[in-house]
């Protein structure tokens, strides 16, 4: 017999009392509770005897060899982060006390559920991790683009990375979750609805990696020299804006060029547009947490920066490409347990697990214990202990002690440090040994709701279609219906759009909360792409399509114009030669119009002689490049000559569009920084 129910917390419990049905560990124990780490308490820490939890993450941490499980497709770059302002009263850690010093970094940033093969923009989470090289010791921030997660309890981390993977029995799909597993697993699991909205927005497929948002995404602690604690979440605020695609051009660019955000970054790097981040705090304190709406430790839970706001105390500048990938990039080893003076962990279920896992799965896919060793790993301090031999050892003991206490005097080796060594926060625990779910972990549906109403009605339409996208592709009808009964409790107009979009005529009851929602919670900017985005062109890229007889005087205004802006041109041409302009002059091509379609620019201009004009207004190539341009709301500038392309691809003129002159230039930079003319795609 079975039996589904939610637990206290909200969490689903999917139970059985038939023995041959009973899940148990690897060493046949019957397991009776794969919904919870084991806890000093429903909100206290989690237990090393956790054994259930530890075995199930061990044998996930080792499912692939040598690849990460997860994150597996990532880049990274050499940077440095200064501080900008000292926060003494707050945290003790080195880095944070003196202003205008730079410590060292490298960051990688990633996608989560594809191979190291798939394709850069898969719609999915980004990892955001940087590892500071501070005076003291590394320091980790491990975290995403998005500042909430799927799930509350690591315990559930191997279900989730399952059930988005590749089905065991097929091998497919790659890189994406639009499928029965994925949806079989959301649908069951409320806790993760919240993150499905992020998911589905635009957040999940940046334009760049330099144009989107990090979040540490859990809670921690900063510890002053007193002992004095604040609970703190850190953000990474882009100083280019926020920005991001559309599907349909998402699908287009992993068609084009699979390797568009990797090679992004590395030109705007190597061209020396070094990509930056203000390095933001919300920092409150207990009586801040209690009085909080929802529990400070539930990662499925954001703090809107209209209740705390976000201070910045420091810049993140990437300004150096790695010298050999696998050295640095996949070599490069992050663990959240990672940790400084000043700074501490929180009781956070995810977070706990989380701390157990990385050192895990580093040992395994690095081959030994002397993963440190590597270059990219080592800190840039001094270092000295005990440890010694394993694989691939760099370093050991020097002299006679290779342990302690020893009584060898100077030759004895290192000593503890009470002063400057590490000290965790002495909170107060105590509770009952169990499994259980925080009750203050149970609301579900109110922060989706508020992500969904801070949303511009641009980026409303584009979460309806990603969910209608995503759940068409379910074959079973069931994991459909069920969705749409948790978007019920988000909003009616979520939950309408996406049944419209389905062809569901009537929609399910709403499914039972396990809390029941808060229903007017104020809507947050700070959660819209749209209402932070740049505010210049600078950074972007625009395709300047060229035929033979282009005005030569006209091509290099707009080049000018760009350059002064920050932002770079790309010349696309009929042929990869280029093509020779009205002066006589031969302009080189960095794009083939087959190759350069207009999904990979910000914006676009079409340059062309009366005789080109008319050449290319029956060239398929050439055709896409404009309508794609259009249906996809960029901005687009053109010349006369440029009318029976546009004629041919229905591309009518509008306020998006701006007709072309030498003295006009500066004119169309300004245009082109709204990025998109969305009233477009509103018609």
């Amino acid at each position: 017999m079975t039996d589904e129910t939610l637990d206290k917390g909200g969490a689903p419990r999917q139970q059985t009392t038939d023995r041959n049905r009973t899940m148990t560990t690897a060493q046949g124990g019957p397991i009776a509770d794969d919904q919870n780490s084991l806890t000093a308490g429903p909100r206290g820490p989690v237990l090393l005897e956790d054994h259930v939890m530890r075995e199930k993450i061990f044998h996930f941490d080792h499912e692939r060899i040598p690849e990460r499980v997860v994150h597996a497709r990532g880049y990274g770059v050499h940077g440095h982060f200064e501080l900008t302002e000292a926060i003494p009263e707050l945290s003790c850690a080195d880095i944070f006390q003196r202003v205008g010093e730079k410590t060292p970094t490298f960051t990688r940033f990633s996608t989560v559920a594809g191979n190291k093969g798939s394709a850069d923009l898969a719609r999915d989470v980004r990892g955001f991790a940087t590892k500071f090289y501070t005076r003291e010791g590394n320091w980790d921030l491990v975290g995403n683009n998005i500042p909430v997660f799927f799930i509350q309890d690591a315990i559930k981390f191997p279900d989730l990375i399952h059930s988005v993977k590749e089905a065991p029995d097929r091998g497919f799909p790659q890189a994406q979750s639009a499928h029965d597993n994925f949806w079989d697993f959301i649908s069951l699991s409320p806790e993760a609805i919240h993150m499905t909205l992020w998911q589905m927005s635009d957040r999940t497929i940046p334009r760049s990696l330099r144009f989107m948002e990090g979040f540490g995404v859990h809670t921690f602690r900063l510890v002053n020299a007193e002992g004095k604690s604040h609970y703190v979440k850190f953000h990474w605020k882009p100083k280019q804006g926020l920005q991001s695609v559309v599907w349909n051009e998402a699908l287009k660019i992993n068609g084009a060029d699979p390797d568009f955000h990797r090679r992004d970054m590395w030109d705007a790097i190597d061209a020396g547009d070094f990509p930056q981040w203000d390095l933001g705090i919300q920092v409150f304190d207990d009586a801040f947490a209690d009085a909080f709406e929802f529990d400070i430790l539930d990662a499925t839970k954001l703090i809107p920066e209209e209740q705390v706001p976000v201070r910045i105390i420091g810049t993140l500048t990437l300004d150096a490409n790695v010298e050999n990938f696998f050295a640095e990039t996949e070599q490069v080893a992050f663990c959240t347990q990672n940790i400084v003076r000043g700074i501490d962990h929180t009781n956070d279920p995810l977070l706990q697990g989380r701390n157990f896992s990385y050192l895990d799965t580093q040992l395994k896919r690095l081959g030994g214990p002397n993963f440190t060793h590597i270059p990219v790993n080592a800190p840039k301090c001094p270092v000295h202990n005990f440890q010694q031999d394993g694989h691939m050892a760099m370093r050991n003991p020097k002299g006679r002690a290779n342990y302690e206490p020893n009584s060898w005097g100077e030759d004895g080796g290192p000593r503890e440090n009470p002063e400057l060594g590490f000290q965790s926060y002495p909170e107060q625990v105590d509770g009952i040994k169990q499994r259980t779910r925080s009750e203050t972990f149970a609301d579900h549906y109110s922060q989706a709701r508020q992500f969904w109403i801070s949303q511009t009605e641009i980026e409303q339409d584009h979460i309806i279609a990603g969910y209608t996208f995503e759940l068409s592709k379910c074959e079973h009808e069931k994991i459909r219906l069920r969705m749409l009964s948790h978007l019920r409790n988000v909003h009616k107009d979520l939950a309408k759009g996406v049944a419209d979009g389905l062809g569901v005529t009537e929609l399910p009851e709403a499914a039972t909360p396990a809390r029941a929602p808060i229903t007017d919670l104020p809507p947050s900017d700070a959660l819209s792409i749209l209402k932070n985005g740049p505010k210049s062109f600078a950074g972007r890229k625009l395709g300047l399509f060229i035929s033979d007889g282009a005005d030569a005087d006209l091509v290099s205004a707009l080049e000018k114009a760009f350059e002064a802006e920050g932002a770079m041109v790309a010349i696309v041409a009929p042929r990869i030669g280029g093509a020779t302009l009205s002066d006589g002059s031969v302009k080189a091509a960095d794009e083939k119009i087959d190759g350069g379609p207009s999904v990979l620019f910000d914006a676009v201009a079409l340059v062309f002689s009366q005789e080109g004009g008319e050449a290319l207004s029956a060239n398929k190539p050439a055709m896409d490049f404009v309508s794609d341009a259009y249906a996809h709301a960029k901005v687009i500038g053109w010349t006369d000559a440029a009318q029976p392309l546009m004629k041919a691809v229905g591309a009518s003129p509008d306020a998006g569009m701006a007709k072309l002159s030498e003295e006009g230039a500066g004119d169309f930079v300004t245009l082109c920084r709204k990025l998109r003319h969305w009233e477009r795609t509103l018609g």
